[in-house]
């Protein structure tokens, strides 16, 4: 019931900065929380960065102070500002939302995981 869609990725040299959007769409009652993930092949796809519906977030260690997460809850779409970036931060990354959606006719709601399809990041040396 919820579709993300991704863009921004790309190739940028060490140090250089690139700019993620994640715009979600479908049908939901809330997106709660908001965040982007990365993977590198044979390696689990690790957090990089989340941020609630109030606007709390955090980031991974590796990524504090270089990387800024922002969402617009109007438009439903999360943004990942990346600076002095590093070859060690090669990966496709992954949008994803936690969503409140409406189950059957009684007003319940349950909250489910979805992913955007991937974008790579790749830094060069």
């Amino acid at each position: 019931q919820v579709q993300l869609v991704e863009s921004g990725g790309g190739l940028v040299q060490a140090g250089g900065s690139l700019k993620l959007s994640c715009v979600a769409s479908g049908r939901f009652f809330s997106i709660n929380v908001m965040g982007w993930y990365r993977q590198v092949p044979g390696k689990q796809r690790e957090l990089v960065s989340g941020i609630t519906s109030s606007g709390s977030t955090n980031y991974a260690d590796s990524v504090k102070g270089r990387f800024t997460i922002s969402r617009d809850n109007a438009k439903n779409t999360v943004y990942l500002q990346m600076n002095s970036l590093k070859p060690e931060d090669t990966a496709v990354y992954y949008c994803n939302a936690r969503a409140s959606i409406p189950v059957g006719t009684g007003g319940a709601l349950y909250e489910y995981n979805y992913w955007g399809q991937g974008t790579q990041i790749t830094v060069s040396s």
